[in-house]
């Protein structure tokens, strides 16, 4: 092959051509994201039953749909939460690979199925069925500068105006505004109805016969008698619009023929429909709303598409009204690809001039050097034909892979230089000598590289498509620099390269300096020879500490703790702030004012988003509740760990206010698993218990948690202790006094529930008419007393006469995870522990403090680092066998691939060392770069033992040809070794967005790499003679034992 392109050395130019052409019209055209598509598919069931307290919900909603939704094709778990104001919510999570849309009409089939078992109410307030990620790709918030706007105008403008806009947009799956649209609210006062003998049921009835639409028809229509000459439609004044028209709704007429009219007995204004949220942007007033994605959406391309069209939108936008984007989570992925863009560049500066130090002419440098962009830039194309994207990992496998494509060329052209300096051929003589004896190691390199990522193809699950997309990206880049080694480095190394002018060099610095280079290296080599020959004369002393070596990489491989993603510092972070259960949303706003006074004194914060009335813990709506995103400044303008300091500072202030926990968490690393980071651990009410019992066993076993190391801290997410009245209905004395037992709860759910009458009509959309009664009626529970209901006997009787008020606590929230009540306690791993070593402890504590009827599951990142824990041994050591195997094909012997395997362990010891001494865990891109370090520690190896072998065959004894090989493979060893370390060194200095992982895989390859050469040249000698002179002891045996037979 290599023959053909030296001949024709325009066509393999053309070829180089064509196949770099081809990558940048892929690339340009590949959508560009943070991960892979690893986003698990999710659903969302959303329903409301006004005025049901959690434990109602979950009993009449809650129950009925997920026993029909549960084991819907394709489904890995489903969570819900029923909240006491009357949500029901379902998320019902995926596989990869599941279609989102299928999925969806299969969970709206399965929940319909329950339609029968559900409450009429919850049925005609609507059952939605949409796909949607569960993590937000942005909050936006539109604010009033200078105050001329409240907050239910900016909460009104934005629905009207803006979140129907936004949702249009494509890959935008749920837009949740946290405020309330326009209502006609009807605040009843319960005084005067009483003395007007009125109760909730008139004013009901009223409203609905007096507001509604009235088709009447047209006058003259078909069929008609054939004088008719015209068809005129008929209007009848239907829904209200107005307060005053609505006002004037006549509730009852009098016998003295006057009437009581809707004003008689209540207020009636244009206010808000519920008044459950408050935002603060900045500490003023603002309409706060979240973005969620679809499952199958592309967040930086979604959100490119969401920033234009608010900007088109606030074009139009009145004056003294803006909007802001407080988070854009995009703005962490594009600086984060970014920086791996620098780091790429800075790498292959590294790369040149490492290979230039060793080539020493610009010519010799040029032609290796131009494998980078053919082998890398090609590799876009496959990334089409395999359906990949430009994604952190492959950006990843880009930047190792300069100091690998180089390797092959390098060979090559240190090859046909030392054929020309000491050998006196020409260029093209000297190429095609030396490719004669390199093809077979490029080849064999190549091959290896690949046999290492082929079990990886076959992985599922997450850390499956991480590995896969990170794994072939380093393989077809290979596969690519090996064919350029093979053709275009050839027909370049024939023209391009020239006999040395030994005399020119001797007179120029350079030539000095490379001189007393080459000279020094000369003299290492030498030194090196005499130590390898040490080292075979004691061959059994260097398997002893060969042995010694391999036992440590394992005995650190269990020291230096697990983990899944590393934690990032993603420019933003995310709190609660939890206030003694029941607390008013008013005391909420009082504290929250405070914390943002905290955050603001912080030099690191941009911008502070307080929603109040929202417990992201457990994503429900809660009056002593308040959920705050803190936006930090650009990573260049604030110090590396501004990102903690903000975070402990705010956790430890936030411990001195009275009657408020204040918890900040850095968001999760992957997105789509949770809303907070740390573990998500899922503990069951397997037994059918109450509440109660679920809390104390959740209490015990946080208390028996705290007391391990590796548990810095565990939280609980369920309170079933928030004070609440249960109203005791005398139904034998209702029943005596002629008193439907309806009538009372209806009369309890519309003055403190509030209930929907029907719909009005006005700025073009269709709003809600509430009636409840006034606040100051329903601020206490003795207020009671103060509603009344009609009997038989048109006798007005204060409901105070059936109904008595009991204290109880109950559960604001109530959680189910996979059909089980469940109480999910979160937290983050003690200083100095991983995450790996936090859900071990964990599961051990659990073993030994659970009840029975009770049990646990992980959730959100915890479960998928659970799955991904058994996949690295596997992946290693199928990941050995392939090797072994191509080797083993490739020399035709069992044996002889032990001499390059045994090399690996080597490379784990120095990976293990780098990671222990760093402080860091062995997580998903630590695995990928020990996969990465088997090929690279087999690849030095293979040019040792095919030189060694290549040598024996010619007749020398299997100690000369160990030493004359290891001494001629020495300089490109280190040169192409060193080309890879040096590349991986600004992954090891990274700071900024997305530095966790690159530091990560980083300082696991740069230590492989390092111990891997630097201890391979010696041991891999001592292997290949060893492994000869048990081959040839054996060979000597069967041929005497056959001797013997004969």
């Amino acid at each position: 092959m290599a023959r053909f392109f030296i001949f024709r050395p325009v066509f393999a130019i053309v070829t180089a051509i064509v196949l770099t052409l081809a990558g940048i019209i892929a690339g340009i055209n590949l959508p560009i994201a943070q991960y892979p598509q690893i986003t698990l598919p999710t659903v969302r069931v959303s329903a409301v039953y006004p005025g049901a307290s959690a434990e109602v919900v979950e009993q009449s909603l809650a129950q009925p749909i997920e026993e029909q939704v549960n084991g819907v094709e394709g489904m890995l778990y489903m969570t819900s939460s029923s909240s006491g104001n009357g949500g029901y919510n379902l998320d019902v999570t995926f596989g990869l690979g599941v279609d989102a849309d299928i999925a969806a009409v299969q969970v709206q089939n399965r929940a319909s199925q329950a339609n029968a078992r559900l409450p009429s109410e919850a049925i005609a307030a609507g059952i939605t069925t949409k796909k949607q990620t569960p993590d937000v790709l942005m909050y936006v918030a539109l604010v009033s500068p200078n105050g001329t706007y409240d907050e239910l105008f900016l909460t009104n403008y934005a629905t009207i105006n803006v979140v129907e806009a936004i949702k249009r947009v494509k890959g935008v799956g749920n837009v949740s505004l946290f405020g309330a649209e326009f209502g006609m609210r009807i605040w009843l006062k319960p005084d005067r109805m009483a003395s007007l003998g009125v109760t909730p049921n008139d004013v009901y009835r009223a409203i609905q016969e007096q507001n509604a639409q009235a088709p009447a028809g047209q006058v003259g229509q078909m069929p008609a008698p054939k004088t008719q000459q015209f068809q005129y439609g008929v209007e009848v004044r239907g829904r209200l619009t107005e307060v005053s028209e609505f006002e004037e709704v006549i509730v009852r007429a009098k016998s003295d023929g006057s009437f009581i009219r809707i004003r008689d007995v209540a207020r009636v204004e244009l206010g808000a429909k519920e008044y459950v949220f408050q935002s603060r942007l900045n500490g003023q007033p603002a309409a706060a709303f979240s973005v969620n994605l679809t499952p199958d959406a592309s967040a930086i391309e979604t959100a490119d598409l969401i920033n234009a069209e608010l900007k088109r939108l606030a074009t139009s936008f009145p004056a003294d009204l803006s909007y802001d984007m407080v988070l854009d989570n995009t703005v962490f992925v594009k600086a984060s690809l970014e920086e791996v863009k620098h780091t790429f560049i800075e790498a292959l500066v590294l790369v040149l001039v490492v290979v230039f130090l060793f080539l020493q002419n610009w010519r010799a440098t040029v032609i290796p050097m131009l494998a980078v962009p053919v082998s890398l830039v090609g590799t876009f194309a496959a990334f089409t034909l395999l359906g990949f994207t430009i994604n952190t990992l492959t950006l990843f496998g880009m930047v190792l892979a300069i100091g690998i494509v180089v390797d092959d060329a390098i060979v090559v052209v240190e090859a046909v230089e030392h054929h020309m300096e000491h050998s006196g051929l020409n260029a093209r003589d000297a190429t095609l000598r030396a490719m004669e004896e390199v093809s077979g190691p490029v080849v064999a390199i190549a091959l290896i590289l690949a046999a290492v990522f082929v079990p990886v193809a076959f992985l599922g699950g997450i850390s499956g498509v991480m590995y896969k997309q990170f794994a072939i990206t380093v393989a077809v880049s290979t596969g690519l620099s090996a064919f350029v080694a093979l053709s275009l480095t050839p027909a370049l190394c024939a023209l391009m390269l020239k006999p040395r002018n030994k005399e020119a060099q001797r007179i120029s610095l350079a030539g000095r300096f490379f001189g007393a280079f080459n000279r020094v290296f000369d003299r290492i080599t030498e030194g090196y020879g005499r130590k390898v020959q040490t080292m075979i004369r004691r061959s059994l002393l260097s398997l002893l500490m060969l042995g010694i070596l391999i036992f440590s990489a394992f005995g650190l491989m269990n020291k230096v703790p697990g983990g899944f993603v590393p934690s990032e510092d993603q420019g933003y972070f995310l709190g609660s702030v939890q206030l003694p259960a029941a607390a008013s949303l008013n005391r909420t706003q009082v504290v929250t004012e405070k914390v943002d006074g905290i955050l603001k004194g912080y030099e690191a914060v941009d911008k502070r988003l307080i929603i109040n009335g929202y417990n992201i813990l457990n994503g429900a709506p809660q009056s002593d509740s308040a959920l705050f995103v803190t936006t930090l400044k650009p990573w260049e303008e604030r110090a590396r760990d501004s990102l903690k300091t903000v975070l402990m500072g705010t956790y430890m202030q936030g411990a001195k206010l009275p009657d408020a926990v204040v918890l900040a968490f850095n968001p999760p690393p992957i997105p789509g698993l949770g809303s907070t980071g740390g573990f998500s651990f899922k503990l069951q009410d397997r037994s059918g218990g109450t509440p109660q019992e679920l809390a104390k066993v959740a209490d015990d076993f946080m208390a028996a948690a705290r007391q391990r190391p590796e548990i810095g801290s565990v939280y609980s997410k369920f309170d079933p202790s928030t004070p609440a009245f249960r109203l005791a209905v005398d139904r034998e004395k209702a029943k005596k006094l002629g008193v439907p037992v309806s009538d009372i709860t209806n009369a309890l759910q519309t003055f403190l529930g509030g209930l929907n009458v029907n719909d009005f009509s006005r700025f073009g959309r269709t709003y809600k008419v509430t009636m409840q009664a006034e606040p100051e009626y329903r601020s206490d529970i003795q207020g009671v007393g103060l509603f009344h209901v009609r009997n038989g006997d048109n006798q007005m009787i204060p409901l105070s006469t059936f109904v008595t008020p009991v204290p109880i606590s109950a559960p604001s929230v109530m959680e189910r995870y996979n059909l089980y009540r469940t109480a999910e306690l979160g937290g983050n791993p003690g200083t100095g522990f991983s995450s790996g070593d936090a859900i071990r402890a964990m599961e051990e504590v659990a073993a030994t403090t659970l009840p029975p009827g009770y049990g646990f599951e992980w959730s959100g990142i915890s479960r998928q680092e659970k799955e991904s824990s058994g996949k690295a041994p596997i992946v290693f050591g199928l990941a050995i066998i392939f090797v072994f195997l191509f080797l083993a094909a490739l020399y035709e012997s069992w044996a002889v691939p032990f001499a390059v395997l045994f090399a690996v362990p080597l490379g784990v010891f120095g990976a293990m060392v780098g990671l222990w001494a760093t402080g860091l865990s062995n997580n998903i891109y630590a695995q990928i770069g020990l996969i990465l370090l088997i090929g690279l520690a087999a690849k030095n190896a293979i040019l040792i033992v095919e030189f060694a072998k290549m040598k024996r065959e010619e007749g020398l004894d299997a100690t000369s040809a160990a030493i004359e090989a290891a001494k001629l493979r020495l300089r490109p060893i280190i040169m192409t070794s060193f080309a890879f370390i040096l590349g991986v060194v600004p992954l090891i200095l990274a700071a900024g967005a997305g530095a966790a992982a690159r530091v990560s895989m980083g300082i696991t390859v740069f230590a492989g790499m390092l111990a891997a050469t630097l201890l391979a040249i010696f041991m891999v000698p001592v292997l290949f003679v060893t492994v000869d002179r048990l081959v040839q002891r054996f060979s000597r045996r069967d041929a005497s034992q056959s001797e013997v037979k004969a």
